[in-house]
């Protein structure tokens, strides 16, 4: 009896670890489960990051953890419009009339953006959702108009410790720590990720929680989501990373799924394939920040 208790207890042990496997990230959001390696260079030296599977013989002391997503507790009715058959935005506009927005993107990147996702042949590239969202959004921005973001943005961004560049990267991948450097980045726009740089650069408009489950988002939104408000709220002032595990996702906004109510009852969305084979719902985060783009 003792030996079939420890195996059963040995069991649930197991299932719990492999459950809640966790990943050591500087940036916010989240990883597929593929192998990940990989390095994005910002625009200084001291921004350099490195994304590392916990089976790595690379150490590092300044890192978050994320867990994996857990879908466990999302039992949502399968009664919601599909949208895997879009192919164009012409469909995309007839599938979701009632949205209070316009439903072609009034931004010419937002549009490109949509439409190389919508005829790309490899929908979930793996790797983190940060360079998958971040890649998706400077393509589309270079497609349009010629050159990179960088150089379009506004000196006002700059400040004595940083470059438009390095500001804006700090906040595009939320590099939250307790030191005066992401202090002295404007707190109206810490924590919101992707959504908050492109709004400060004066390239978008921010939308919240309450405006994405409202209908306001339009195609092609970048955005940036955190599953605790805590935690949000801990990143945004400045976190001790070594003590905070913070947990969010970075991603690009396709579309609402509305029910025959024609309510919102998720979105659909472009991200890495973490979690972009199902409609999020607004119990999967506690906040939500979106940026609609003019640009």
């Amino acid at each position: 009896m003792t030996r079939i208790l420890l195996s059963k207890g040995l069991r649930k042990f197991c299932k719990w670890f492999i459950g809640n496997i966790t990943f050591g990230f500087v940036l916010v959001g989240c990883a597929s489960k593929q192998n990940i390696q990989q390095r994005i260079t910002l625009a200084a030296p001291e921004e350099k990051v490195m994304l590392e599977r916990p089976n790595s013989h690379r150490t590092r002391s300044n890192t978050w953890s994320y867990v994996f997503d857990d879908h466990d507790y999302i039992n949502l009715p399968l009664n919601m419009t599909p949208l895997n058959a879009i192919s164009t935005l012409d469909s995309l506009a007839q599938r979701d009339k009632a949205v209070s927005v316009d439903v072609t993107p009034k931004s010419l990147v937002a549009q490109r953006i949509v439409e190389n996702y919508l005829k790309s042949e490899n929908k979930e590239p793996t790797g983190h959702c940060l360079t998958v969202s971040k890649t998706r959004f400077e393509k589309a921005y270079k497609e349009i108009h010629g050159h990179s973001v960088y150089q379009d943005l506004p000196e006002y961004m700059g400040t004595k410790r940083y470059t438009p560049k390095q500001v804006y990267n700090l906040l595009y991948v939320s590099a939250s720590d307790t030191k005066r450097g992401w202090r002295s980045l404007p707190e109206a726009y810490r924590g919101k990720g992707n959504a908050g740089a492109v709004a400060y650069a004066g390239m978008g408009t921010l939308v919240d929680t309450k405006g994405v489950w409202a209908g306001e988002l339009q195609p092609g939104a970048l955005m940036q989501v955190w599953r605790f408000k805590d935690d949000y709220e801990k990143v945004v002032k400045g976190a001790d990373v070594k003590k905070l595990d913070p947990y969010g996702h970075s991603f690009i906004f396709i579309a609402y799924v509305r029910n025959e109510k024609n309510e919102i009852e998720g979105l659909k969305i472009a991200d890495q394939g973490f979690q972009s084979y199902r409609p999020l719902v607004p119990r999967d985060y506690e906040v939500w920040w979106g940026v609609n783009l003019s640009i």
